[in-house]
């Protein structure tokens, strides 16, 4: 019998031994439901903390649960890892020596270390465009909140019981609509070329600035950034987080807006440097921002992000939180293993 390449799957008999690492969002049982629909399984459930306990770097990856313990323990015989937030790091690996296959049920894989996974023969695949519509449907409901100030008027009305959010009828005060605004997307994935269809519906002037975006858009492609930021009145990111997208939205960049203009972040918060963002919603030339993510998360108590909150709207990385997201994220990474298992070429994958 002819020795299997690393990373596959050699001919065996009896159900396969996976481990399912869900947590409070992506739940364990999701993706024993949606493994059983592709092959036959033994799986082990494994939950844990994320969202209830926030992700960071663990060992040398980064947006993961700090649970190397218990992904180790719970790995002993598996050869599948089906996972949002496990932290698969060399010592992870190491340790796991029948382990083959990593499904992350996420748009990428950046709670697993690539390197180590590919030097000890494991696979991993990914869930791409799971949360695209859940992100883009929040964006632009960020979007309408900082226009139209909704946020301020509730609080003022349900919170404190006051008519004075009626000021915001007054010419002064009154917010923008969508229509015939112009609007700034930067970035044309599975999210901004949602975000731009349903701009387009709104009868906005949508604009794109994407240098990587091929075919037919829904907008008017710009060529630049700098034209894009001069020529909206709002700009929204739907960039990846890279080396070169890090700090793509700074001092300069954001002086390039007209006075007035509106930011939306439902993307990554390294994109945008916020103190030079606090800095022009200080000085009033960014009138309101929309920001799910930031610099720093959970955001630290003393930001000063929180002393603007009559001119930013702000929620806690909810962008990509709806049932559909999880539910599709376990098929997803279900549909990988079986896949896998059947000898197949995996769909999304990265070693």
């Amino acid at each position: 019998m002819t020795e299997p390449e690393p990373g596959e799957r050699p001919a065996t008999s009896g159900p396969v031994r996976v481990v399912a690492a869900g947590d409070h969002f992506v739940l364990p049982s999701l993706i024993t439901a949606a493994l059983r629909r592709e092959l036959d399984c033994e799986v082990r459930e494994l939950t844990l903390g994320w969202p209830l306990e926030p992700f960071g770097p663990v060992a040398e990856v980064t947006e993961a649960s700090d649970a190397e313990e218990e992904l180790i323990e719970a790995l002993a015989g598996a050869r599948v890892l089906v996972t949002q937030m496990g932290p698969v790091t060399e010592r992870v690996l190491g340790a796991c020596p029948d382990l083959r296959l990593v499904a992350v049920c996420r748009g990428g894989p950046v709670n697993v270390n690539l390197d180590a996974a590919g030097r000890h023969g494991v696979r991993v695949c990914y869930a791409p465009g799971r949360n695209a519509a859940a992100t883009a449907e929040f964006t632009v409901g960020m979007l309408l909140a900082a226009l139209r100030r909704i946020p301020q008027a509730h609080g003022l009305l349900a919170g404190r019981g006051s008519w004075e959010g009626a000021a915001y009828y007054t010419y002064e005060h009154s917010g923008l609509e969508l229509e015939d605004l112009p609007v700034g997307l930067v970035g044309y994935g599975a999210v901004g070329s949602r975000v731009a269809r349903a701009l387009c519906a709104f009868g906005a002037r949508v604009m794109v600035y994407d240098p990587y975006a091929r075919g037919e858009i829904h907008g008017l492609r710009v060529d630049s950034l700098d034209e894009l930021l001069r020529r909206s009145a709002v700009i929204t990111l739907h960039a990846r987080l890279t080396a070169e997208t890090r700090g793509l939205i700074g001092a300069r960049e954001l002086g390039l807006l007209p006075p007035g203009a509106v930011v939306v972040n439902v993307a990554r918060g390294p994109l945008v440097d916020e103190e030079a963002l606090c800095d022009a919603l200080e000085a009033g030339h960014v009138a309101a921002a929309a920001l799910d993510t930031y610099a720093r998360e959970p955001v630290p108590a003393g930001s000063r992000l929180f002393g603007l909150a009559d001119r930013v709207v702000m929620t806690p990385h909810l962008g990509g939180a709806s049932r559909a997201v999880a539910r599709k994220a376990a098929r997803i990474a279900a549909e990988e293993v079986g896949r896998w298992a059947r000898g197949e070429p995996p769909a999304h994958c990265l070693t």
